[in-house]
């Protein structure tokens, strides 16, 4: 994989702006963190270098000076609000994130629940969380909110919320997904420790879209893709451009609510020492940005990614035109087609010579593999055969799996449990291959192959089930799909 990214810089200059940032007020900082902290994948496809845990190295070099507040908001709870990318409600990923961030030596201080009114699930999630000796506090509902600078900068407003205790001098505060309330929070606890003599401190820290890169650069359409469903949109920071003469690029909710924070902190401390939203933010991908190429082809690559996603969840039922049309939209800003993902051409082009569905990857080094479906196998499994023979080095005609194994895994999908497919699934024939591999060289030797496939793209003509998607992800392929379902 091409590198574009130094990611060894970014861990080295964005803890130093933070710790930077903490000095600039009496060593107390709110640092509120949009997107992921790990397993952050969108970056590190568009950034190819930038490792999908970078923001929680860097965090570690902080460990000592930092504790965690995990927010969550009591409307999700009593919603069961759902992640869809892990399939769990947003309170139980609280409790992942708790785990996750502990079993890595970070300290998480409590839970806070926002937007409370009383709600039953969320009374319940608290004495949930009680149980487990977790600390937790409630944030209340005020009228007005964010407009009503008065009414919530007053004890009857913020100071009705619970005081969340904090003993480090960086808070971060993050959550399970959006409109959790983090800021809201965050700004809270600025009311609540100015009260008391402190005055702390507000940043944000959210990696897109890069401030420094151009409006239309495909690193920030790219974002503005990703985020398609929320229908974000970059714009440039008039506000930095008054104060600083400067172009800077946010995004349309930050700006949009800016004048009303500069009314807050003005409530609160008398004075905003931020000019711009742009100011508010910490962040310093764009500065570690080694080959711009590298990173406009991935961005790419990316927004034609989202594309195929939308296009799948029109199929399902799951989102709306909108979402697909504003990244057709994004086509022409990036001067983008679907052909210019070859993977897709490959593998609609031996759809049309054969008539059946068929898939296709890109291995590292350009070449493209293709399959088609066939009685035995799906493309998608198919596919994974002829990838791993390809990189052993073993004949196309060589069969991995003989068809005297083959036959009964299906009578066994189709007699005993039912199935309406008798083909088999990637997971199948990675199982296969593995009780093969005890005594056939040639099996050994392909399933060492499957490290290789990290990073590769592919496409194929159908949308696959959940089984074959779960695989090609744990194994690190950029899989798309036409939006076409099985019948």
């Amino acid at each position: 994989m091409k590198i574009g990214f130094d990611n060894e810089k970014y861990l080295r200059i964005q803890s130093e702006h933070i710790r930077e940032r903490i000095a600039q007020f009496d060593g107390k900082l709110y640092l509120e963190l949009g997107g992921k902290l790990f397993d952050d994948h969108h970056a590190s496809r568009v950034l190819p270098g930038f490792k999908p845990d970078s923001k929680l190295r860097m965090f570690a070099q902080l460990r000592d000076s930092l504790e965690i507040v995990i927010v969550i908001s009591a409307e999700d709870i009593e919603q069961n609000k759902m992640r869809a990318d892990l399939g769990i409600t947003y309170d139980e990923d609280a409790l992942r994130l708790r785990d996750e961030f502990m079993s890595r030596g970070f300290y998480v201080g409590s839970v806070v629940i926002t937007h409370y009114d009383g709600q039953r699930a969320a009374d319940q999630f608290r004495h949930r969380l009680e149980r487990m000796g977790i600390k937790s506090y409630c944030h209340y509902l005020i009228d007005g909110y964010p407009h009503n600078v008065e009414l919530i900068a007053s004890d009857n407003g913020f100071g009705k919320n619970d005081y969340v205790e904090t003993t480090r001098p960086l808070v971060i505060v993050t959550a399970p997904g959006p409109g959790s309330g983090k800021m809201a929070v965050c700004l809270s606890q600025l009311y609540g420790e100015n009260k008391r003599g402190i005055r702390a401190g507000y940043a944000k820290f959210e990696t897109f879209p890069v401030w420094n890169l151009p409006l239309k650069h495909p690193v920030n359409i790219a974002y503005e893709a990703a985020t398609a469903d929320l229908n974000d949109v970059n714009m440039i920071d008039p506000f930095h451009f008054d104060a600083y003469g400067k172009v800077a690029i946010n995004y349309n909710r930050d700006i949009e609510i800016f004048p009303v924070l500069n009314a807050l902190f003005e409530g609160i401390y008398g004075e905003n020492p931020y000019k711009s939203p742009t100011d508010m933010g910490v962040n310093m991908v764009g500065f570690c940005i080694s080959d711009d190429d590298v990173c406009c082809q991935a961005s790419k690559d990316e927004i034609i990614r989202r594309y195929y996603d939308a296009t799948n969840k029109l199929a399902d039922g799951a989102c709306n035109e909108s979402e697909v049309s504003k990244i057709q939209m994004l086509f022409n800003q990036a001067k983008i087609t679907t052909g210019d993902r070859r993977v897709t051409v490959a593998a609609n082009e031996r759809k049309n010579q054969t008539g059946v569905h068929c898939a296709a990857m890109e291995m590292e080094d350009g070449t493209i593999i293709t399959s088609k479906t066939g009685d035995l196998l799906g493309c998608c499994a198919a596919l994974l055969l002829n990838v791993m023979k390809h990189l052993a080095g073993i004949g196309h005609d060589v069969k991995l799996i003989p068809q005297s194994m083959i036959e009964p895994i299906q009578k066994t999908k189709i007699e005993y449990l039912l199935g309406n497919n008798p083909r088999l699934h990637t997971d199948e024939v990675l199982v296969a291959i593995s009780v093969l591999s005890q005594r056939d060289e040639n099996c050994r030797k392909a399933l060492e192959q499957l490290p290789k496939l990290r990073g590769c793209q592919m496409h194929t003509t159908v949308m696959l089930g959940e089984v074959d998607r779960k695989i090609l992800k744990r194994l690190g392929c950029g899989l798309t799909c036409d939006p076409v379902k099985k019948k």
